[in-house]
């Protein structure tokens, strides 16, 4: 059976029993962790809690994350993507003498990165990280309305949607500043938010 340590009045009390849990009625928002966590999570965060106290899984507000790191994210995966496709073009080009061949790889790389940064995207969002390599530098990740690991194809129509962002010149990224979840237009249209570590 699980024990949990309870946070009350900012200290940390227990461990307590599942019984005990009940008698001292615990919010959704009160802190809890057990030996196997690695950090302290809110009740409504715990899967075993919010069964057996019926709570429903919440996205906290002030866990979103900001359009400044999710800008900085994308340029570090634009970067990383640019510069892994553009290694392997040169190495490509090492076997090349035609010049017109050289330019053929040139000019590709206008249309291979962003398939690649699309697929890089798609895969790692959908992965157990819930986030590119730029996402998990700046601590935030992908998740659907309810805090949960989204899947590929959920991850692929949240990219896809992307174009109606870009579409829109722009303002469907600027949406995120005029609702409180921070969401952009694609993560509107594809029910995703993108949300960050809880900071200590």
């Amino acid at each position: 059976m699980s024990m949990y340590t309870l946070v009350i009045n900012g200290k940390p009390e227990g461990p307590y029993t599942l019984d005990e849990l009940k008698a001292l009625k615990i919010k959704p928002g009160d802190f809890v962790k057990t030996d196997a966590m690695d950090d302290y999570k809110e009740v409504h965060e715990v899967a075993e809690l919010r069964q057996l106290f019926g709570f429903q899984k919440q996205a906290l507000l002030q866990y979103f994350g900001s359009f400044d790191q999710r800008a900085t994210a994308a340029v570090i995966d634009w970067f990383l993507v640019s510069t892994a496709c553009a290694v392997l073009a040169f190495i490509v080009t090492i076997f090349l003498s035609n010049k017109i061949a050289l330019i053929a790889v040139a000019l590709s790389l206008l249309v291979i990165i962003p398939i690649v940064n699309l697929v890089y995207h798609i895969v790692m969002e959908s992965s157990a990280k819930q986030g590119t390599y730029g996402k998990q530098i700046l601590k935030i990740r992908v998740c659907d309305m309810q805090g949960d690991r989204i899947s590929t194809s959920h991850a692929a129509g949240r990219n896809f949607a992307k174009v109606l962002s870009v579409l829109t010149l722009g303002i469907g990224y600027l949406y995120c500043f005029f609702n409180k979840q921070q969401q952009c237009l694609h993560d509107r249209v594809a029910e995703t938010l993108v949300i960050k570590d809880r900071i200590d």
